[in-house]
């Protein structure tokens, strides 16, 4: 059994952690309220994007469609995006991500679909590497930018469209953290290529008017289709943010108060060893003087 300088000391040690995870927690919930206003704002801007692509896209079809919006034909190659964070103590955010990706990378496997992944933070790429190291083309590490903007996504939603105009990829599935609230972080999954218009983002009512577009519908959707491309995947990575600090916030509020009961507990057993204590010491002063 611990002596009660040992117990002094698992104490002291228990409310160390606790000061730091109640520090953590402060700063998560000073960040998410950022990050969640981010995520919130880019939803709008990502649907409407999406509903002006509809728009056009209804006009063209057949080979005139551009590659990006109608895909290769063929969906033998897939390219796996998988976003999660680079750092941890955020409960289970990263490994849901993960595990959805995985599921879905092993459903292809087993099809006989070649798979490529990109890994968009160093915990996604810890996370896959030892199943599939060899299928991982390349990480981004989000502690490279001091704030997520344009400039992260755009390297990303780059490299997304080169390997798709190689011929490396037919499909490309893009999988992050949507954010709910504080308590719920759903991962998602979202085709990136050929485009998909969500169902909240369906076409404008144009109420039977007519349109003509100067340049054409394809040359239009050719300069559009890449920077959507970079919208959807910042507004991804503003999700995935706010999910993050969400889920950091709860798991050191959880730790926090785990490690208060864990305090109380180890408090009262160092009470009763130390009362046993010196009741065993009174006993041997009182045997030793009635002895005398």
């Amino acid at each position: 059994m611990a002596s009660l300088k040992e117990m002094r000391n698992r104490i002291e040690s228990v409310k160390s952690t606790q000061k730091i995870t109640k520090a953590l927690n402060m700063v998560a919930a000073a960040k998410l309220k950022r990050a969640q206003g981010q995520a919130e704002s880019a939803r709008p801007y990502a649907r409407k994007m999406a509903a002006v692509i509809a728009n056009l896209a209804a006009g063209v079809s057949g080979d005139g469609a551009p590659k990006l919006l109608s895909g290769t034909g063929n969906d033998h190659k897939h390219l796996i995006v998988v976003a999660t964070g680079d750092k941890g103590l955020a409960g289970g955010f990263n490994t849901n991500v993960i595990r959805a990706a995985k599921e879905r990378i092993n459903t292809l496997i087993a099809n006989g679909k070649d798979v490529r992944i990109i890994a968009v933070g160093r915990k996604v790429r810890d996370g896959l590497t030892r199943l599939y190291g060899g299928r991982i083309i390349k990480t981004f590490e989000l502690s490279d930018h001091k704030v997520i903007g344009m400039t992260t996504a755009e390297p990303i939603a780059r490299m997304i469209a080169e390997e798709f105009e190689a011929g490396n990829a037919d499909v490309v599935t893009l999988f992050y953290s949507r954010f709910q609230s504080v308590i719920s972080q759903v991962p998602t999954p979202k085709q990136l290529i050929p485009a998909v218009v969500d169902g909240d983002a369906a076409p404008v009512d144009l109420n039977g008017a007519v349109y003509e577009y100067e340049p054409s519908e394809e040359e239009i959707l050719e300069t559009l289709l890449p920077r959507n491309l970079t919208t959807q995947v910042l507004a991804a990575l503003f999700e995935n943010q706010a999910s993050f600090f969400g889920a950091q916030m709860g798991a050191m509020d959880n730790a926090t108060r785990n490690a208060g009961e864990l305090i109380t507990s180890l408090r009262l057993t160092y009470n009763r060893k130390r009362q046993a204590q010196i009741t065993t010491e009174l006993i041997e002063i009182i045997a030793g003087a009635e002895a005398l």
